[in-house]
């Protein structure tokens, strides 16, 4: 995990009209880790990940990666650098998919990827390089974001609800190529998500916000314990009651 970048947040804030979407949030993503960041719709979480790849700024505090403010970096050399992928993929629909995961890389004016690789990194065949985006079905478009987000060689990769449009059976694999990814490729992943289930199965590491703040921060084993608050308590209570009215179901 020597390659693997070190995120840090140092009094992030961000403010909207006075509100402060993100409020003095200081934390550090150790190299190599895999971190869901939870919460309730309007606590911060997507506002604080986009602070890390400048589709939004600090009005105060920083954000950094391996100790150097990301306002200092050149933008297109940081984008190539950070991965991110969106809940609704993205994908430009007048290109092919090889074109699409190419982009970063012609943006940042470096050598094409290799697109076989990058398609058999996210279990899709070469076939698919030809096709069009309206031609794939939702989880093979959410596949094909992650190539891309990929193709850049960063090892920093960001997702926003990355599965949130997804059918389960497809949410499930998806999940468990990216778990395999962040170990084969030595990322550091931060992945904000609504369901706290996918958060507790995939993560090491899960952040709860709340009006702007990091309020819990514990491993998968604490959340269940019970031992990471409140907010934590609640959010949990979920995925823990639908597992025994299913339990329940089966009898």
């Amino acid at each position: 995990m020597d390659d693997c970048p070190r995120l840090e947040f140092r009094q992030a804030t961000r403010r909207f009209d006075g509100i402060s979407a993100v409020d003095h949030v200081s934390l550090a993503v150790a190299a190599g880790a895999f971190v869901a960041l939870v919460g309730a719709s309007g606590s911060g979480k997507s506002t604080l990940l986009r602070l890390v790849n400048r589709l939004d700024a600090c009005d105060a505090g920083c954000v950094a990666i391996d100790g150097r403010d990301v306002l200092g970096m050149d933008l297109v050399q940081l984008r190539r650098r950070v991965g991110y992928v969106f809940q609704h993929v993205g994908l430009f629909p007048h290109m092919n998919v090889a074109e699409n995961i190419a982009v970063p890389a012609r943006l940042a004016g470096g050598p094409p990827p290799d697109i076989a690789a990058a398609l058999a990194r996210v279990e899709l065949s070469p076939a698919y390089a030809g096709r069009m985006p309206a031609q794939l079905s939702g989880g093979e478009r959410q596949r094909v974001g992650v190539a891309r987000a990929l193709a850049g060689e960063g090892n920093l990769l960001l997702m926003d609800e990355p599965f949130g449009a997804l059918d389960p059976v497809t949410r499930d694999a998806i999940g468990r190529t990216l778990r395999r990814l962040h170990g084969a490729l030595g990322l550091t992943v931060v992945m904000v998500t609504h369901d706290m289930g996918e958060a507790l199965l995939l993560a090491d590491r899960v952040l709860v916000m709340a009006g702007g703040r990091i309020v819990a921060d514990a491993t998968p084993r604490e959340m269940l314990a019970g031992t990471a608050g409140p907010e934590a308590d609640a959010l949990v209570r979920v995925p823990r009651d639908q597992a025994a009215r299913l339990a329940e179901l089966a009898r």
